[in-house]
């Protein structure tokens, strides 16, 4: 252990650092002392809180303030698409920094052979989160990469359908077209109101499109366009009941919504970890119920040994270390705000601003404001302007980045804040759209 990393153990309290290296993300927080001054600051605010509900700390501006200036973002610029690519906080981008320099260092060795296999803490980390077996989870890039290893690596055969939905994330709709374009497999595309009035309209018409054929459903636990959190439960079971596959885009969950995969009961699971978990830019999660792993191939080919390993999944090449290892700092920072504080917060600040725009004229709203049925995500439309005039304008003349959707079935702006986003930018973001709500936008 060199000196800083020594110093830095005798100033963490013994039982605290045993218990994070039993939770598998020990090594990871130990990168520096800055590392670990930004983690107290963290867990020192969470303190203040701990005797509050989720639901009374969501609006706790004193709390929410220090956590605020965890991130070293821009004020310049009101970043409402963080649905997209969320910032890290500084106990991330210090850690991915550090390792960086640190992989610098005889890279074939330090590497390979001192930093790579530090990143078992990090799996093991994440299964506790997602509540799997580490032995279940791999480490990718992004939720595209984790799912397209499930939906290219099925053995499927000419005519099988899989079937998902119309609203379903574009990339994953194009996967499957390849297989059905290079091996006859038919995908089938249901549709459901949005917003539905209740979940159960979403599970009636993945049943009503299931047919004998129907061997793989593929379904968003939360809704990349419009927020709507879709009744993942109730269709794995629907799915499993009729000897069908299950594969869930948690993209847009993993670390927003507070659950487990016990609440799923999922075959397959993938997320992009650089949205809602803050971490390094490029790294994702693949779950795979450990029985199905060895029947799935990996999109890179692996050696035989490793049929049901799940780090076969992982042979993708020379990659750096350290973005992986930093995932430990972005897992303690989800842990030190709280899960259920986390989504708390995200439900209060979509329902602030939605909550000064709904009963405006012209306004219309694509997402649902049950608990239920969404959290941090809304999309609303001014009906008869473009949406993306609006997104234009927004940035131009007012620097707020929001990004515009136009979908077949509806449209609008899709409207991601985060945790570091402040109540008073939520407030500019809210003038601006009543402005256009009443009065359109200017004509020069």
């Amino acid at each position: 252990m060199n000196d800083s990393l020594r110093s830095l153990r005798t100033d963490i309290d013994r039982r605290e650092f045993i218990s994070k290296v039993g939770k598998g993300i020990g090594l990871a927080a130990l990168t520096s002392a800055t590392v670990a001054g930004l983690y107290q600051d963290v867990q020192a605010a969470a303190g203040r809180v701990a005797h509050l509900s989720a639901a009374d700390a969501a609006t706790d501006e004193d709390f929410w303030f220090s956590i605020q200036q965890a991130f070293n973002c821009t004020r310049s610029i009101v970043n409402l698409n963080n649905g997209g690519v969320s910032p890290s906080p500084r106990i991330v981008t210090e850690a991915f920094v550090r390792y960086t320099w640190e992989q610098e260092d005889v890279p074939p060795y330090t590497m390979w052979q001192i930093l790579e296999p530090q990143s078992e803490t990090v799996r093991a980390g994440l299964a506790g989160l997602f509540g799997c077996d580490p032995e279940e989870l791999a480490i990718v890039r992004n939720a595209s990469e984790g799912l397209e290893a499930c939906l290219f690596g099925l053995d499927l055969k000419p005519g099988d359908e899989i079937l998902t939905t119309t609203q379903d994330y574009p990339r994953m709709l194009t996967t499957i077209r390849q297989r059905q374009m290079r091996e006859g497999i038919v995908m089938k595309q249901v549709k459901y109101p949005t917003p539905p009035r209740t979940l159960q309209q979403i599970t009636d018409a993945i049943e009503q499109g299931i047919t004998p054929r129907t061997k793989v459903i593929l379904i968003s636990h939360v809704i990349f366009l419009t927020g709507q959190i879709t009744p993942v439960r109730a269709i794995c079971d629907l799915a499993r009941s009729r000897n069908i596959e299950c594969i869930v885009d948690g993209a847009h969950s993993f670390a927003h919504l507070d659950f487990a995969l016990k609440d799923l009961q999922c075959d397959y699971f993938a997320s992009s970890l650089h949205k809602w978990l803050y971490a390094p830019k490029g790294t994702g999660l693949l779950f795979v119920k450990r029985e199905k792993i060895e029947k799935v191939w990996p999109l890179m080919a692996a050696e035989q040994k490793q049929r049901a390993d799940i780090r076969k999944f992982e042979e993708i090449g020379t990659h750096s270390a350290a973005m992986r290892l930093a995932i430990g700092e972005a897992i303690l920072f989800h842990q030190g705000v709280g899960s259920k504080r986390k989504e708390a917060r995200l439900r209060y600040l979509r329902s602030y601003w939605a909550d000064k725009l709904k009963n405006l004229p012209n306004v219309r709203f694509h997402t649902s404001f049950d608990a239920d049925q969404s959290c941090g995500i809304g999309l609303v439309e001014i009906v008869g302007v473009d949406p993306a005039a609006i997104t234009t304008y927004l940035m131009d003349a007012h620097k707020i980045f929001t990004v515009a959707i136009n979908h077949d079935e509806f449209m609008g702006n899709r409207i991601t804040p985060n945790i570091y986003t402040s109540l008073s930018e939520l407030d500019r973001f809210c003038d601006v759209m009543e402005t256009i709500a009443r009065k359109g936008l200017p004509t020069s």
